[in-house]
């Protein structure tokens, strides 16, 4: 039997003057709660990337399907997230947690036993539905729970994601590559684990909402800037993930070839190579939300983008020793943004903050989805190396950052 979850004092999703949101508790053991979930399901979500080589030979494929079967996935996740963030934030679903985790584990097993490429594509859509249902709800969970530490709870709820993402290749290179294809269905038993912890969050989040009903009814959202200003920002934070994402889309989808390629290492020392760079991702998610709260979520904005343009410059062109370097700096500098981007923008939208999870979360899968694609039809054109030289450029958009409002003389003006 799971701990019982501890209910925090904050009553609402929406914006809390800073003073309030500071006085209440946090629940920290429902924050853990979902990003051990969030581990789970991005174990199998970067499972499905990690095996590419096995099926690359067991199916005879492309780089353009190989970038097709990450675009099937991406995109259900991406068309359905802002949709289910809709519904949620008028309608909550406490239980759509732990069937959002069913779905994947059912793309899990047909990824693991198809015997054609399209079921793939099919398994690799249930994995999608899975995804774009558990990350609204859960994102808006750990809000809920952070006693106003938005930063803090986000990059936690993150990391547990970016964890998942980096074990993923560690456990396709010492048990799919050995025992093959059909040894992916053996994580069904995280999947189980999942399910049951989610129905446990569930039960604490249905408790939660009944008991903030009426105050929830009462707390209207205060939009802190001018409804032109709003969207402006939201179109630059959209193009900062759009930019970060097609980068780490490249880097992580193409990163075995590449190293393969231009290095001639093993299947499985790529493997490894990958989990070095997703596990600096996972501690730049880790720290960047908590210097957020601190420093302010632009501040951290900006950090990412100014000092990771001269590692990604620069990667291309680095030799085996200092790829693996690079790789890790990179991982660790620009993945400290995301969870500020996302906070940022549920503070720009107030009251929204399903809709914006599912948006941000959704647009980052699905651009990375369409970059993955695209730059499979590069590599198989001009060379995976080639495509490194290409995405080095990407970050240079994050400049756009120039052009945040400043949310502290807002938040003044709201006071």
């Amino acid at each position: 039997m799971l701990p019982a979850f501890r209910e925090p004092a904050e009553v609402t999703d929406t914006a809390m003057p800073a003073q309030s949101a500071s006085a209440t508790g946090t629940a920290f053991t429902v924050i853990l709660a979902v990003s051990l979930c969030h581990g789970i399901n991005d174990i199998m979500q970067s499972l499905l990337s990690a095996i590419y080589p096995l099926l690359k030979d067991n199916y005879g494929l492309d780089f353009w399907q190989i970038g097709l079967l990450t675009f099937t996935f991406q995109l259900t996740a991406s068309l359905l997230q802002p949709v289910v963030g809709m519904i949620t934030d008028r309608k909550p679903m406490p239980f759509s947690l732990p069937v959002g985790m069913t779905a994947s584990l059912i793309g899990l097993i047909v990824v693991a036993y198809a015997g054609h490429y399209w079921i793939l594509l099919i398994g690799a859509s249930l994995i999608g539905i899975g995804s774009s249902i558990f990350h609204p709800e859960a994102s808006r969970i750990a809000r809920l729970a952070s006693g106003g530490r938005h930063g803090m709870a986000q990059s936690l709820f993150q990391v547990g994601g970016n964890a998942g993402q980096a074990i993923g290749p560690l456990l396709a290179a010492f048990i799919v590559v050995p025992y093959g294809q059909t040894s992916v269905a053996w994580f069904a038993v995280g999947s189980l684990l999942g399910i049951v912890v989610l129905y446990q969050v569930g039960n604490w989040y249905k408790r939660f909402q009944e008991r903030i009903a009426t105050s929830a009814k009462s707390a209207a959202p205060v939009l802190t800037l001018p409804r032109r200003r709003v969207a402006w920002a939201l179109v630059v934070l959209t193009i900062l993930v759009l930019s970060k994402n097609a980068y780490m889309a490249g880097l992580s989808s193409y990163y075995t070839f590449y190293v393969i390629e231009k290095f001639g290492v093993s299947v499985q020392m790529s493997q490894i190579l990958l989990f070095a760079f997703l596990g600096a991702c996972a501690l730049g998610i880790l720290l960047g939300g908590p210097f957020g709260d601190r420093f302010g979520q632009k501040a951290m904005i900006w950090f990412s983008i100014v000092g990771v343009i001269p590692f990604t410059l620069a990667l291309p062109y680095a030799n085996y020793e200092w790829t693996i370097v690079l790789t890790i700096i990179i991982g660790l500098i620009m993945s400290s943004a995301f969870s500020n981007i996302v906070v940022f923008a549920q503070e720009l939208v107030p009251g929204r903050v399903g809709m914006i999870a599912g948006i941000f979360f959704g647009f980052a899968f699905g651009m990375g989805g369409i970059a993955a694609a695209l730059l499979g039809v590069v590599a198989d054109a001009r060379g995976i190396e080639y495509v490194y030289r290409l995405c080095s450029y990407l970050p240079l958009l994050g400049l756009l950052t120039v052009f945040l409002p400043n949310m502290k003389q807002a938040r003044a003006m709201r006071a």
